[in-house]
Protein backbone atom coordinates (compact mmCIF):
# COMPACT_ATOMS: atom_id res chain seq x y z
CA UNK A 1 0.00 0.00 0.00
CA UNK A 2 1.29 3.44 -1.02
CA UNK A 3 0.52 6.42 1.21
CA UNK A 4 -0.29 9.48 -0.93
CA UNK A 5 0.10 12.56 1.26
CA UNK A 6 -2.61 15.21 0.90
CA UNK A 7 -1.49 18.63 2.13
CA UNK A 8 -3.81 20.61 -0.18
CA UNK A 9 -1.07 21.40 -2.69
CA UNK A 10 -2.55 20.40 -6.00
CA UNK A 11 -2.15 17.30 -8.07
CA UNK A 12 -3.36 14.61 -5.65
CA UNK A 13 -6.23 13.40 -7.83
CA UNK A 14 -4.17 13.02 -11.00
CA UNK A 15 -1.38 11.16 -9.16
CA UNK A 16 -3.95 8.88 -7.54
CA UNK A 17 -5.45 8.18 -10.98
CA UNK A 18 -2.02 7.35 -12.43
CA UNK A 19 -1.29 4.93 -9.59
CA UNK A 20 -4.68 3.30 -10.14
CA UNK A 21 -3.83 2.96 -13.84
CA UNK A 22 -0.81 0.80 -12.99
CA UNK A 23 -2.76 -1.19 -10.41
CA UNK A 24 -1.03 0.16 -7.31
CA UNK A 25 -2.92 0.09 -4.02
CA UNK A 26 -3.17 3.61 -2.57
CA UNK A 27 -4.38 5.17 0.65
CA UNK A 28 -4.73 8.90 1.36
CA UNK A 29 -4.06 9.08 5.12
CA UNK A 30 -6.05 11.57 7.16
CA UNK A 31 -3.63 11.41 10.09
CA UNK A 32 0.15 10.89 10.26
CA UNK A 33 -0.13 7.64 12.22
CA UNK A 34 -2.02 6.07 9.33
CA UNK A 35 1.16 5.73 7.27
CA UNK A 36 2.74 3.41 9.84
CA UNK A 37 1.89 0.21 7.96
CA UNK A 38 2.30 1.44 4.39
CA UNK A 39 4.98 0.18 2.01
CA UNK A 40 6.01 3.58 0.71
CA UNK A 41 5.15 7.28 0.74
CA UNK A 42 4.55 9.73 -2.10
CA UNK A 43 4.53 13.49 -1.49
CA UNK A 44 3.09 15.24 -4.58
CA UNK A 45 2.32 18.93 -4.96
CA UNK A 46 2.27 22.02 -7.14
CA UNK A 47 2.48 25.69 -6.29
CA UNK A 48 4.37 27.65 -3.64
CA UNK A 49 6.97 26.08 -1.36
CA UNK A 50 5.19 27.69 1.57
CA UNK A 51 2.38 25.15 1.13
CA UNK A 52 4.67 22.55 2.69
CA UNK A 53 4.12 24.22 6.06
CA UNK A 54 0.98 22.08 6.24
CA UNK A 55 3.30 19.11 6.73
CA UNK A 56 3.78 19.87 10.39
CA UNK A 57 5.96 18.19 13.02
CA UNK A 58 3.64 15.19 13.33
CA UNK A 59 3.69 14.50 9.59
CA UNK A 60 7.44 15.02 9.40
CA UNK A 61 8.01 12.62 12.28
CA UNK A 62 5.79 10.00 10.65
CA UNK A 63 7.43 10.33 7.22
CA UNK A 64 10.97 10.30 8.62
CA UNK A 65 9.98 7.31 10.72
CA UNK A 66 9.01 5.33 7.63
CA UNK A 67 12.20 6.40 5.84
CA UNK A 68 14.21 5.33 8.88
CA UNK A 69 12.60 1.91 8.61
CA UNK A 70 13.77 1.62 4.99
CA UNK A 71 10.45 2.47 3.37
CA UNK A 72 10.78 4.37 0.06
CA UNK A 73 9.79 8.01 -0.31
CA UNK A 74 9.02 9.77 -3.61
CA UNK A 75 8.60 13.52 -4.01
CA UNK A 76 6.84 14.87 -7.11
CA UNK A 77 7.40 18.47 -8.31
CA UNK A 78 6.95 20.59 -5.16
CA UNK A 79 7.19 17.35 -3.20
CA UNK A 80 10.67 16.77 -4.64
CA UNK A 81 11.78 20.28 -3.69
CA UNK A 82 10.57 19.64 -0.14
CA UNK A 83 13.11 16.80 0.15
CA UNK A 84 15.90 19.43 0.14
CA UNK A 85 17.04 21.69 2.96
CA UNK A 86 15.27 24.85 1.81
CA UNK A 87 13.99 26.90 -1.10
CA UNK A 88 14.47 30.55 -2.04
CA UNK A 89 10.73 30.64 -2.73
CA UNK A 90 9.98 30.57 1.02
CA UNK A 91 13.27 31.23 2.85
CA UNK A 92 11.69 30.94 6.30
CA UNK A 93 10.18 27.52 5.56
CA UNK A 94 12.61 24.61 6.01
CA UNK A 95 12.53 21.57 3.81
CA UNK A 96 12.70 17.99 4.98
CA UNK A 97 16.50 18.01 4.66
CA UNK A 98 16.95 14.47 3.38
CA UNK A 99 18.83 15.78 0.34
CA UNK A 100 21.54 18.44 0.52
CA UNK A 101 21.06 21.74 -1.22
CA UNK A 102 18.70 24.68 -1.67
CA UNK A 103 16.12 25.10 -4.42
CA UNK A 104 16.21 28.29 -6.48
CA UNK A 105 14.19 30.14 -9.10
CA UNK A 106 14.93 29.35 -12.73
CA UNK A 107 17.29 32.03 -14.00
CA UNK A 108 18.70 32.55 -10.52
CA UNK A 109 21.27 29.75 -10.32
CA UNK A 110 24.92 29.59 -11.31
CA UNK A 111 24.02 30.17 -14.96
CA UNK A 112 22.31 33.55 -14.46
CA UNK A 113 23.88 35.21 -17.49
CA UNK A 114 22.71 32.49 -19.85
CA UNK A 115 19.28 32.23 -18.24
CA UNK A 116 18.34 35.89 -17.74
CA UNK A 117 15.69 35.80 -20.50
CA UNK A 118 14.34 32.32 -19.80
CA UNK A 119 10.56 32.04 -19.67
CA UNK A 120 9.29 31.31 -16.17
CA UNK A 121 7.28 29.34 -15.24
CA UNK A 122 8.68 26.51 -17.30
CA UNK A 123 5.69 24.69 -18.78
CA UNK A 124 5.91 21.91 -21.34
CA UNK A 125 7.76 18.82 -22.48
CA UNK A 126 11.52 18.45 -22.06
CA UNK A 127 13.92 15.56 -22.42
CA UNK A 128 15.74 13.78 -19.62
CA UNK A 129 19.52 13.47 -19.80
CA UNK A 130 20.08 10.41 -17.63
CA UNK A 131 23.54 10.57 -16.09
CA UNK A 132 23.69 7.43 -13.99
CA UNK A 133 21.89 4.18 -13.31
CA UNK A 134 19.20 4.22 -10.66
CA UNK A 135 16.17 2.07 -10.02
CA UNK A 136 13.76 4.99 -10.42
CA UNK A 137 14.69 5.26 -14.14
CA UNK A 138 14.89 1.55 -14.97
CA UNK A 139 13.47 1.06 -18.45
CA UNK A 140 13.30 4.79 -19.23
CA UNK A 141 14.81 5.39 -22.69
CA UNK A 142 17.54 7.97 -23.32
CA UNK A 143 16.23 11.49 -23.92
CA UNK A 144 12.71 10.51 -22.85
CA UNK A 145 10.23 13.40 -22.90
CA UNK A 146 8.34 14.32 -19.73
CA UNK A 147 6.00 17.14 -18.74
CA UNK A 148 7.08 20.04 -16.50
CA UNK A 149 5.27 22.97 -14.93
CA UNK A 150 7.30 24.89 -12.34
CA UNK A 151 9.33 27.99 -11.55
CA UNK A 152 11.78 26.67 -8.94
CA UNK A 153 14.30 23.87 -9.29
CA UNK A 154 16.76 21.79 -7.32
CA UNK A 155 20.54 21.97 -7.91
CA UNK A 156 22.50 19.31 -9.72
CA UNK A 157 24.33 17.30 -7.04
CA UNK A 158 25.63 13.80 -6.48
CA UNK A 159 22.05 12.66 -5.87
CA UNK A 160 20.98 13.72 -9.38
CA UNK A 161 20.04 10.89 -11.74
CA UNK A 162 18.79 12.94 -14.70
CA UNK A 163 19.17 16.57 -15.73
CA UNK A 164 16.93 18.83 -17.82
CA UNK A 165 17.80 22.26 -19.18
CA UNK A 166 15.56 25.31 -19.37
CA UNK A 167 17.94 28.21 -19.62
CA UNK A 168 20.21 26.32 -17.21
CA UNK A 169 20.58 22.70 -16.08
CA UNK A 170 18.67 21.48 -13.05
CA UNK A 171 17.88 18.19 -11.34
CA UNK A 172 14.94 16.46 -13.01
CA UNK A 173 15.27 13.07 -11.28
CA UNK A 174 17.08 12.34 -8.04
CA UNK A 175 17.63 9.22 -6.00
CA UNK A 176 19.65 8.31 -2.97
CA UNK A 177 18.86 4.84 -1.73
CA UNK A 178 15.14 4.65 -1.00
CA UNK A 179 14.64 8.40 -1.37
CA UNK A 180 13.67 9.61 -4.86
CA UNK A 181 12.19 12.66 -6.52
CA UNK A 182 11.06 13.92 -9.91
CA UNK A 183 10.65 17.59 -10.82
CA UNK A 184 8.26 16.78 -13.66
CA UNK A 185 4.76 15.32 -13.40
CA UNK A 186 4.84 11.57 -14.07
CA UNK A 187 1.03 11.49 -13.94
CA UNK A 188 1.01 13.75 -17.04
CA UNK A 189 3.98 12.19 -18.83
CA UNK A 190 2.36 9.23 -20.59
CA UNK A 191 4.10 5.85 -20.61
CA UNK A 192 7.40 7.29 -19.38
CA UNK A 193 5.69 8.72 -16.32
CA UNK A 194 3.91 5.44 -15.64
CA UNK A 195 7.25 3.63 -15.93
CA UNK A 196 8.69 5.92 -13.25
CA UNK A 197 5.73 5.24 -10.96
CA UNK A 198 6.02 1.48 -11.58
CA UNK A 199 9.69 1.68 -10.65
CA UNK A 200 8.83 3.38 -7.38
CA UNK A 201 6.15 0.80 -6.60
CA UNK A 202 8.71 -1.95 -7.30
CA UNK A 203 11.17 -0.19 -4.96
CA UNK A 204 8.46 -0.49 -2.30
CA UNK A 205 8.44 -4.26 -2.82
CA UNK A 206 5.03 -4.20 -4.47
CA UNK A 207 4.04 -5.60 -7.85
CA UNK A 208 1.69 -4.17 -10.45
CA UNK A 209 0.04 -5.92 -13.41
CA UNK A 210 1.91 -5.42 -16.69
CA UNK A 211 4.98 -3.27 -17.30
CA UNK A 212 4.33 -1.29 -20.45
CA UNK A 213 1.73 -0.09 -22.88
CA UNK A 214 -0.28 1.93 -20.35
CA UNK A 215 -1.55 5.38 -21.12
CA UNK A 216 -3.55 7.88 -19.14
Amino acid sequence: MIALIDYKAGNLTSVKKALATIGAAVVVPARPEEIAETDGVIVPGVGHFGATRALDAAWIEAILGRVGEGRPLLGICLGMQWLYEASDEAPDCPGLGLLSGRCFRLGGGDHRAAAHDVKVPHVGWNSLAIGREASIVDGVPPDAQVYFTHSYVAPVTGDTVAVTEHGEPFAAVVQRGYIAGVQFHPEKSGDVGLRILRNFVALCGMSTPGASGDAL
